[in-house]
């Protein structure tokens, strides 16, 4: 038997113990089939009490029989004429979701809706408008449906089957999830790939060998050209890209772990790994063999959702690396973290965040060079010339010819990464708008000081210290 013989056993081998494990026993269908018709008669009862007609639909994995065992959720969309306004749209759904589940509360997506328990599942509640295609939607939910009639009419045992256990290998990756902080696989993109190549092995040997951008048209009708990295065009919406979401960064860690699990078939790639937090000493030992010198900047979060946050927090931490580097404080890697799991142990506490970086360089020196243009380009080199030949700033040399062009050495705005962070000049690059607020309460850490931050972001800091693929 040949090598790739033995490969081959081998992943089917770990495949059937990963379905074993990820598919939901019977016991856990028929529990989930229970609840999902006695909240359905419920919901159609508070519909009934309405002055407005409307109906009830399961969406989702569950829905489809695509769910991995223990995932709790039950999506029910109740859906209201396509003509009622956004106004009575929200009135009505929260009414029924309310009646529903009397002591859920509500959250918000693109309107309000109501979340709830009910015999230990996660319940969903959602208005939508009944519109007739998923093209003619008044709001993003509305389409929710016709994905679920989309695949419901296409995915057979054995495809759904597979659906479970792709879900299972990018949990397991940390590369599922279209949340705005995670950036990685929905489970409705990650149903119409399976779909589209046939199967969860032909799309892992596929993934392997993929070079970005990679489209799929599953319906062969895009309307538009897309630029992210991954395309899968919506079969029931083609001015959609189902995988908008998807960061660079996701896709290429499922390519790496397509590879590895061909290669080297493990059910460990199934299994998410959580890290243990990063203890305040653990945080010195690295800092000790680094020999690089970080630096946080702390501050409350703004009290925002993780999907109206985290863009936010991107968005800042990429302004303040910029201006780290332009200040010549030259950055090796950064990230933005938060304590939310401590908060969540804490819940009267904010949630604070935080901008991390290691810097290659902390202090420069008091001067720094500036060049001006060449000496023969006459009207530039005249006014660079004359705005500092009679500057009397002893910090100032110059204005003198090297080469070609005049140069002058002046003092440099900040001499300290600390003084920058400090200063009014680190608010000044583009923060995200409700950080920006926040940010003028900030704490600014530098060197083994950020060791104290261990006990709230110690989870965050062992992914920063011990990164993998």
């Amino acid at each position: 038997m040949d090598d790739e013989e033995t490969a081959g056993d081998e992943l089917a081998a770990v495949l059937s113990r990963v379905r074993e494990r990820a598919l939901p026993e019977p016991e856990e269908r028929e529990r989930l089939r229970a609840a999902s018709a006695a909240l359905t008669e419920r919901t159609r009862e508070a519909i009934a009490d309405l002055a407005v007609d409307a109906d009830v639909v399961q969406v989702g994995s569950t829905a489809r029989g695509t769910w991995v065992a223990g995932d709790r959720d039950i999506d029910l969309f109740v859906r209201f004429d396509a003509e009622l306004d956004r106004a009575e749209l929200e009135e009505y759904g929260l009414a029924v979701g309310h009646a529903v589940l009397p002591d859920g509360h509500e959250e918000y997506a693109e309107h309000p809706y109501v979340k709830g328990s009910y015999d230990g599942f996660d319940v969903d509640l959602v208005p939508c408008h009944d519109v007739e295609t998923a093209v003619d939607l008044v709001s993003a939910v509305d389409r929710t449906p016709f994905h679920d009639a989309y695949l419901s009419a296409r995915l057979d045992d054995g495809l759904a089957a597979d659906v479970v256990v792709a879900k299972a290998f990018l949990k397991g990756i940390g590369a599922y999830g279209s949340d705005l902080r995670t950036e990685g696989f929905s489970g409705y993109l990650t149903e119409l790939l399976v779909l589209e190549l046939g199967g969860f092995v032909p799309l892992v040997e596929s993934a392997r060998s993929w070079h970005p951008p990679v489209e799929f048209d599953p319906e062969g009708h895009a309307e538009r050209t897309f630029e992210d990295p991954l395309v899968v065009v919506d079969p029931t919406d083609p001015t959609r890209n189902v995988a908008a979401v998807l960061s660079a960064t996701n896709l290429a860690r499922f390519q790496h772990y397509a590879r590895e699990l061909l290669a080297a078939p493990s059910e460990a790639l199934f299994e998410p790994d959580e890290p243990e937090p990063l203890g305040s000493g653990e945080v010195r030992d690295h800092l000790g063999r680094r020999g690089t010198t970080p630096v946080a900047v702390v501050f409350d979060a703004p009290d925002l959702v993780d999907d109206q946050l985290w863009p936010q927090l991107r968005r800042s931490l990429d302004g303040i690396v910029r201006g780290l580097d332009d200040h010549g404080f030259d950055v090796l890697r950064a990230t933005a973290m938060t304590d939310a799991a401590s908060a969540e142990t804490d819940p009267t506490g904010a949630t604070r965040a935080a901008l991390y970086a290691e810097l290659e360089v902390t202090e420069r020196p008091t001067v720094e060079r500036h060049d001006g243009p060449p000496v023969a380009v006459r009207k530039h080199a005249a006014s660079f010339y004359e705005s500092y030949v009679d500057d009397v700033d002893p910090d100032t040399y110059g204005p003198f010819i090297d080469g070609d062009r005049y140069v002058v050495e002046r003092e440099r705005e900040f001499a300290t990464v600390r003084e920058y962070l400090e200063s009014d000049a680190a608010s000044d690059v583009a923060l995200g708008a409700q950080v920006e607020s926040a940010f003028a309460d900030r704490d600014v850490l530098v060197g083994d000081a950020v060791a104290t931050l261990a006990p709230a972001f110690g989870r965050p800091l062992r992914e920063f210290y011990e990164p993998r693929p």
